[in-house]
């Protein structure tokens, strides 16, 4: 009795048509090795992928939706291939990730606030001095 498991290979149209997206995206996630285990070269050269694909490929569609860069998303996949479950990883990123939108909407925060406070003293017509000495003296007059 055969004990091998059969493994379907689909060609990189087949993986796009599937995945629902870009050939040209598939290519480049191979070429930064994100699919490594998941693409064998055929004979011919051409690019074969396995049913493994698509769970790599939803895993990364997820970790992007959620605001991870590809060189995140591969340093937690090189620790799934490894062997490893990468929870304790993705769980870093996304600590990291909070941390960052919160100083983001700090600082949104502060710009909203200087936004306001120069349009509540917005000047329709501001005096024909103010206007040979700047572009626009609503905002130039407020940098001092």
């Amino acid at each position: 009795m055969d004990n091998s498991v059969l493994v379907h290979q689909l060609k990189i149209g087949e993986v796009a048509n599937l995945s629902g997206l870009p050939v040209k995206t598939i290519r480049y996630y191979e070429e930064i090795g994100l699919l490594v285990p998941a693409t064998i070269r055929s004979s011919v050269g051409y690019r074969l992928f396995t049913d493994e694909v698509f769970n790599r490929l939803a895993f990364i569609k997820r970790l992007q939706s959620l605001g991870l860069s590809l060189s995140e998303i591969k340093d937690i996949l090189n620790i799934y291939d490894s062997g490893e479950l990468p929870c304790g990883a993705v769980k870093q990123h996304l600590l990291d990730k909070i941390e960052a939108i919160a100083q983001q909407i700090e600082a949104l925060e502060i710009l909203q606030s200087e936004l306001q406070g120069i349009v509540s003293g917005w000047q329709e017509q501001p005096s024909s001095y103010a206007r040979i000495q700047t572009i626009c003296p609503n905002i130039q007059h407020m940098e001092s």
